[in-house]
């Protein structure tokens, strides 16, 4: 129940939860949770307080109406809204991926390889379609009479007569299996519920593919669909809750690759494509704490393994024998350089790396014995393979952006190292990346530890401590924090904002020891991290003392909620975005989706050292009475992998606690899952909205945005 606050009509108050008290006693310590009752979606009170919150978040966000228009017609007037993607080869056919004006989701379409329609040298491809451009799939309206829709997989059968998609209708991340015969555009009466990845065997009528448990959503059966079967047959269902599966069809299209994996430790079983009811062989045990990973190549498969070092190494083995007693090595375990990815083709390697905080992409030739790393030049950026679908080639294509350089898309001559740009993303309204710098500088953690920080601002800014800053943090497992290009982001910049992005151990910018500083008995020091990069900020005055403001979501949402508990006077607003706030109760309920296959990043509470740790942290458990800043805490009716009732129970009970400071607000859409709205327009008004909300509490609502 809701019960608003006694006061003059003209002044907006927040809804107070009720408090129904619920204890439970673990290692001898009494819990006490006012707000567990939050948690039923299904009781009509909840909905009613969830709606409520969304009202006063609505009333005390009225005077920003008018900015939120204005920021939402400046990001959208930087988008090329009708588009054409750079297409990508896989057999006889080009596939590409359109939008047009108005339309909320893209449209799949694709085209014969020989068509010259779309081709790019150097710049974009034409934004119109091409007459020989068969659509595929249009999402809109596959999206008709949804509020939400989200396309999971996508996968195009060798003769490239079907194609298997899955969809999600809610946000919940649970999606169904759809087939479509592409030759005359109908669905076949194939369909599994729950599906979280498929691959074709060879035949283009055989079907792979796992699906979820429905309560706790780990992915833990492998079945096969074979042509004309009215049920498909279970082939492994996985009894250890750590663990998920997926399936995949290498680039060279002769295996299929079943991946078993937990948080530490995986298992691969492959098949020959062209044999699907052979049975499934493993390619090396399972032993935990080694993790490994395959792709293939010729008569070998090709492992990245981390059985000699956290940063894994490069080995091969003969597919016919491909156990551990016949890998060779390939490249060595390397301290500073993560090795992240491997892409095997016909005739060379790529590999993906993490050092110095940031991407690489070595390329090999083996037969020629040669491995030469390709040179990017800004200070920081994000780099990673594309759509490579053809295993014979002499080109890699891959997508390089930053802060500065718009989403691009370029093919790689394997033999001259020389790249091709295809195409960059059109950045429009007169955006001009020459009126903005980037930079990376370091913060110093409490250890001494160095932790890089990147930075955006306006040419010519000046450290002289007056400049509002936004500071972005994440920090868990083991996920870089990539500098990538975003064209709404420049509403703050123009608006002199310094955008700061803080590379914390918990992720995986530096590679597994970076991982492993910052999770289980190490994960304070994500906080303390992130906390150094914040008094870096105001000690070397890039930004006010009395103006930053911090951003995290999901567990970057549980970043910026530990670091307010801290330090609370740091911070002079808090974006939390889906966050991971009520950590203890969450890892209490393994039938919640991912709690057990996160002990290995978090710790199992049940456990009295991980408990003790937590307790230490947890957002929810450590609120105090105290002064806190302006938040503004968002969430979704049907996120499945952070339940909206972690930040309602969160911000009731800071409200209670709290010793005027504020306000603090909070909106739940609805209407979509993890990842909030779906549809292109939607998302931006979110961002619109919360740009508003972030400019208004730093007093920069009224700068007037660079031209």
């Amino acid at each position: 129940m809701s019960l608003p606050v006694s006061a003059a009509p003209s002044t907006p108050q927040p809804p107070i939860a009720e408090k129904r008290p619920v204890e439970t006693v673990l290692h001898g310590e009494t819990r006490r949770d006012d707000y567990a009752w939050l948690r039923d979606r299904k009781d009509p009170r909840v909905i009613a307080h969830l709606e409520a919150e969304n009202a006063y978040t609505e009333a005390m966000t009225a005077g920003l109406a008018g900015l939120r228009e204005r920021l939402y017609g400046e990001i959208l007037a930087r988008i090329q809204q009708t588009d054409l993607s750079v297409p990508y080869r896989k057999g006889a056919w080009l596939y590409l991926v359109r939008t047009e004006e108005g339309r909320q989701y893209p449209i799949h379409c694709r085209r014969p390889a020989g068509s010259t329609a779309g081709a790019a040298s150097g710049g974009a491809p034409p934004a119109v379609p091409a007459p020989s451009d068969q659509v595929i799939l249009d999402v809109n309206e596959l999206a008709e009479g949804h509020s939400f829709m989200a396309i999971g997989d996508f996968e195009v059968s060798p003769d490239a007569g079907f194609l298997a998609f899955t969809t999600d209708t809610n946000g919940y991340r649970q999606y169904q299996l759809r087939v479509k015969d592409l030759a005359s555009g109908g669905s076949l009466p194939l369909s599994a519920d729950r599906v979280t990845s498929v691959a074709w065997a060879a035949d283009s009528r055989t079907l792979f593919f796992t699906q979820e448990d429905p309560v706790s959503k780990r992915s833990h059966r492998l079945y096969r669909l074979d042509p004309d079967a009215a049920e498909p047959v279970l082939l492994h269902e996985e009894p250890d809750e750590r663990f998920d599966l997926a399936v995949r069809e290498t680039r060279s299209g002769e295996w299929l690759l079943c991946t078993i994996s937990s948080h530490t430790t995986s298992e691969v079983r492959a098949l020959p494509a062209s044999r699907p009811r052979d049975p499934w062989r493993t390619i090396a045990p399972r032993v935990q704490g080694r993790e490994y990973y395959v792709d293939h190549r010729g008569a070998e498969f090709w492992i990245r393994v981390n059985d000699r070092g956290r940063n894994f190494r490069l080995v091969a083995a003969p597919a016919a024998d491909p156990g551990p007693a016949r890998w060779t090595e390939v490249v060595p375990h390397r301290e500073e350089v993560m090795l992240t990815g491997v892409s095997c083709f016909a005739g060379h390697v790529v590999l993906s790396e993490r050092e110095d905080a940031l991407p690489h992409l070595t390329v090999l030739e083996p037969e020629r014995r040669r491995s030469r790393r390709v040179p990017f030049a800004e200070p920081a950026y994000s780099v990673g393979p594309s759509a490579n679908e053809q295993f014979e080639t002499g080109t890699f294509r891959y997508t390089y952006q930053s802060f500065l350089t718009p989403a691009s898309v370029y093919d790689l001559d394997v033999a001259t190292l020389d790249s091709r740009l295809l195409k960059r993303t059109p950045v429009l309204g007169g955006w001009d990346p020459d009126r903005y710098e980037m930079e990376r500088v370091q913060a110093t953690a409490p250890d001494g530890t160095a932790i890089p920080l990147t930075l955006l601002h306006r040419k010519g800014f000046r450290r002289d401590g007056t400049a509002p800053c936004l500071l972005y943090g994440y920090g868990s497992y083991g996920v870089p924090s990539n500098v990538t290009f975003s064209p709404s982001r420049f509403s703050l910049v123009d608006r002199g904002v310094v955008y700061a992005l803080a590379h914390v151990r918990g992720g995986g910018d530096l590679g597994k020891k970076w991982h492993d500083a910052g999770r289980m008995e190490h994960k304070l020091n994500t906080f303390t991290d992130f906390i150094a990069c914040a008094e870096h900020l105001k000690r070397e005055r890039v930004c006010a003392p009395d103006r930053l403001a911090i951003q995290g979501g999901s567990a970057g949402g549980l970043l910026v909620g530990a670091v307010v508990n801290l330090r609370p006077e740091l911070f002079s607003a808090v974006l939390a975005q889906v966050p991971f706030m009520d950590v203890i109760n969450s890892m209490l309920d393994e039938a919640l989706p991912l709690t057990v296959s996160e002990f290995e990043e978090w710790g199992n509470p049940k456990v009295a050292a991980d408990y003790a740790r937590m307790r230490g942290y947890s957002p929810y458990d450590n609120l105090a009475a105290v002064k806190h800043p302006p938040m503004l805490v968002k969430t979704s009716l049907h996120d499945s992998q952070v339940g909206f009732w972690e930040p309602a129970k969160y911000v009731a009970r800071l409200r209670a606690l709290d010793q005027g400071g504020g306000p603090v607000l909070f909106r739940c859409n609805m209407g979509a899952g993890h990842g909030g709205a779906s549809g292109r327009y939607d998302a931006l008004r979110e961002v619109a909205f919360d740009y508003a909300w972030l400019l208004d509490r730093l007093g920069a609502a009224d700068a007037p945005a660079a031209c």
